[in-house]
């Protein structure tokens, strides 16, 4: 990715931005945010002065759906999350939203751990991460159901984290170091 690409991304950045602090206020991802998201990554593929051509649009949104659709089954996030990757592949193609998405996590994890702590809930969300992960290392035996119901009697924080959040500053990121050279 080149400077003149990362310019070219300003569009994107300001969508993440307004839906980190619309995700922040209220733990929601607006439909007509996502949707401009998604059809303003697929029609800047067609443009002279694309971030991406477009079947890598195409594979990018099909990344970012499938690496999020998998943890809404199970219930780890909102429809609004799914939207919000679904769109950002549409802008960054399937190699560039897979570091994203993986970067994101890693954040994810650094924000709820402060979080915990701050409230002095750490321990109490090592026991139920422990537990979620056992019940989905026997997802077999108990059922897609019985893993996601288990999951939301886990909860640990007051809040769930805005997905939007970590998802806007690991873009920033990925996109920084692919435009100058360094990968993450």
């Amino acid at each position: 990715m080149t400077q003149y690409s990362l310019i070219m991304s300003a569009p994107v950045i300001g969508i993440l931005a307004w839906a980190t602090v619309i995700d922040v206020r209220t733990r929601r991802i607006p439909n007509w945010l996502t949707g401009a998201l998604l059809l303003s990554g697929v029609v800047q593929s067609f443009l002279p002065s694309h971030t991406v051509s477009p079947m890598q649009s195409l594979l990018g949104l099909l990344t970012g759906f499938g690496l999020t659709f998998v943890l809404f089954a199970l219930s780890a996030v909102g429809a609004g999350d799914v939207k919000l990757l679904t769109g950002l592949g549409a802008w960054l193609g399937p190699q560039h939203v897979l570091a994203v998405f993986l970067l994101e996590k890693v954040l994810g994890m650094i924000i709820v751990l402060a979080q915990a702590t701050r409230q002095g809930r750490l321990r109490a969300l090592v026991r139920n991460s422990i537990l979620l992960a056992l019940n989905l290392a026997h997802i077999g035996e108990l059922g897609v159901e019985n893993v996601a119901e288990s999951g939301k009697s886990c909860n640990t924080l007051d809040r769930y984290l805005p997905f939007a959040l970590p998802t806007f500053l690991a873009t920033v990121l990925v996109l920084w170091a692919s435009t100058f050279g360094r990968s993450l």
